[in-house]
């Protein structure tokens, strides 16, 4: 998919965790988080710029999800003070989650189309494809951020009406 679907499917995955974290009282956490999640969601195809490494190969697995969470968790646990109201919320966990759900969201639209994706490499070299869509096409993409801003405003509404 192209960069549009893939921040709607950022957008979508993320909703719901932004939802519950605004809940918890942390609206300022969810939007930051939000943001993140949809600015890493095209990280994996850095691998059209990198030699040696084939498209949707090793940036498009979970092992690689893992990694860009365990990383985001990392650089959250060095900057925020463990005293502040920040270690309070599980930052670091949330941090994890939000590179992982960033990550894996990316996997998850780019197994509608029919290249696919193998996301358990290098223990399995199984592809799987949902051949809904090809990555080019405006309506799949567009469509797909469509939902992905749909369900951040569900989650805002939910929000404003709990709040």
């Amino acid at each position: 998919m192209y960069q549009e679907g893939h921040y709607g499917g950022a957008l979508l995955a993320y909703a719901p965790v932004g939802t519950v974290v605004a809940l918890a009282g942390h609206a300022e956490i969810a939007i930051v988080g939000g943001l993140v999640c949809v600015g890493l969601s095209t990280l994996p195809d850095c691998d059209h710029r990198l030699p040696l490494i084939d498209h949707r190969g090793p940036t498009h697995t979970v092992p690689f999800a893992l990694l860009v969470g365990a990383g985001l968790a990392a650089l959250a646990a060095v900057l925020v003070d463990a005293s502040s109201a920040f270690a309070d919320l599980g930052f670091v966990s949330l941090a994890f989650l939000v590179g992982f759900v960033s990550i894996g969201s990316h996997l998850l639209v780019d197994a509608l189309t029919p290249m696919g994706v193998r996301p358990f490499w290098p223990l399995s070299r199984r592809r799987y494809s949902l051949e809904v869509t090809t990555a080019a096409n405006p309506v799949a993409n567009y469509g797909l951020f469509g939902l992905g801003i749909g369900a951040v405003l569900a989650g805002t509404a939910l929000v404003v009406a709990l709040g």
